[in-house]
C-alpha cells in the first residue's frame, strides 16, 4: 500500500469533509472512528467505501450497499492497492480512490519506559502483564492501567484501579512472581490454541459473540478488589448499545428501547446513595 500514489491519512488527522469534496474515499477499520467519519464524508464525498479484515463485518453488517446512502458501501479487506490509484477488493469489486483513510487504532508505544527489555510490545501485545496490569518482575511498583479493549471502557478501568490502589495500600497481595509468570504463560497458550492472533491479546470481548460475553475478566477484578460484580443491568446496557452501533448506525445514539435498564440503574443508585448518606449522618446523630 506504500506504493499507491494517493493521500493517505490516519483517522486521528481527520478534521473535516470538505477536502474529500466530490472524491473517492475508502476508509479501513470497523469501529466507532469508521462509523463517525464514512457518514461524515458521505455527505460530500462522491464515493466512500469502507473495507475492514474484521470477521465480524459481514455478521454485524452487510456487506454492500448501504441501504441508507446512494455513496456508500462495506467491503471485506483489501486485495491489493495498485500503482496506478486503484484499490481492489476481495469481493472482487475495484474503484479508482483518491484517499485512504486509516481507521485502524492505535499501536501500544512506550517510549518514556525503560525496563530492559522487561516490557515488551509484541504485535500491540504489551507484555508480561499479569491479569493485563502487572508486570511480574516488576509489580507492585508498575502497573498498566487501560490497556484492554472491547471493553465498558471506564467501568473496566475504575475497577482495575481500585485493584491497584488495593495492592499498593498493602490491603491486597498479589501472587508470587513465579505464579504471575504461570498465569501469563498459560493465558497466552490458551491464546494460540484458539488461534488468537497476538494482536488481540487484550481483547477482552468478542463483538462477534455479543451475546456469549461473561464479563469473567471484570467480575474477577470486583472481586479480588472487594467489589460487587458488575450489574445485570450495566451489562445489559453495554451489549445492546454495541449491537445497536453495528445495527443502527445512524441512530444508535439517539434511539434506544432498554428504559427498564436505566430505570433498574437508577434505582441502585438511588439506594447506594441513601446507604452512603446513612453512613456519613449516622456519627454527627449520636450525641
Amino acid at each position: 500500500i506504500d506504493l499507491w500514489p494517493g493521500r493517505q491519512i490516519h483517522s486521528h488527522n481527520y478534521r473535516t469533509p470538505e477536502l474529500y469534496q466530490d472524491q473517492v474515499v475508502v476508509l479501513i477499520g470497523l469501529a466507532s472512528s469508521v462509523f463517525d467519519i464514512s457518514r461524515d464524508i458521505a455527505v460530500s464525498a462522491k464515493e466512500v467505501h469502507v473495507t475492514t479484515r474484521s470477521e465480524a463485518a459481514g455478521k454485524l453488517a452487510k456487506f454492500g450497499k448501504h441501504p441508507g446512502y446512494d455513496n456508500l458501501w462495506l467491503h471485506p479487506m483489501i486485495e491489493q492497492a495498485h500503482e496506478d490509484g486503484r484499490i481492489s477488493f476481495q469481493d472482487g469489486s475495484v474503484v479508482l480512490a483518491d484517499a485512504i483513510i486509516h481507521c485502524t487504532g492505535y499501536k501500544q508505544h512506550f517510549p518514556f519506559l525503560h525496563t530492559n527489555g522487561v516490557v515488551n510490545v509484541d504485535d500491540n501485545r504489551v507484555g508480561p502483564l499479569y491479569k493485563h496490569v502487572f508486570p511480574p518482575a516488576l509489580a507492585p511498583g508498575i502497573s498498566f492501567i487501560g490497556v484492554p479493549f472491547n471493553v465498558d471502557l471506564f467501568f473496566l478501568f475504575e475497577l482495575q484501579s481500585k485493584w491497584v490502589g488495593g495492592i499498593l495500600s498493602g490491603r491486597l497481595s498479589l501472587p508470587s512472581e513465579e505464579k504471575m509468570m504461570e498465569d501469563v504463560e498459560a493465558f497466552y497458550s490458551e491464546l494460540e490454541a484458539k488461534g488468537v492472533p497476538k494482536r488481540y491479546t487484550h481483547r477482552i470481548h468478542d463483538f462477534k459473540q455479543l451475546c456469549g460475553w461473561s464479563y469473567e475478566y471484570e467480575d474477577w477484578l470486583a472481586s479480588e478488589s472487594g467489589c460487587p460484580p458488575s450489574e445485570e443491568w450495566r451489562r445489559g446496557m453495554h451489549i445492546a448499545t454495541v449491537g445497536r452501533a453495528f445495527k443502527q448506525t445512524e441512530t444508535f445514539r439517539d434511539e434506544w428501547d432498554d428504559e427498564d435498564l436505566v430505570l433498574q440503574a437508577y434505582k441502585d443508585f438511588m439506594q447506594d446513595s441513601s446507604a452512603e448518606g446513612r453512613v456519613a449522618v449516622a456519627p454527627s446523630t449520636q450525641r
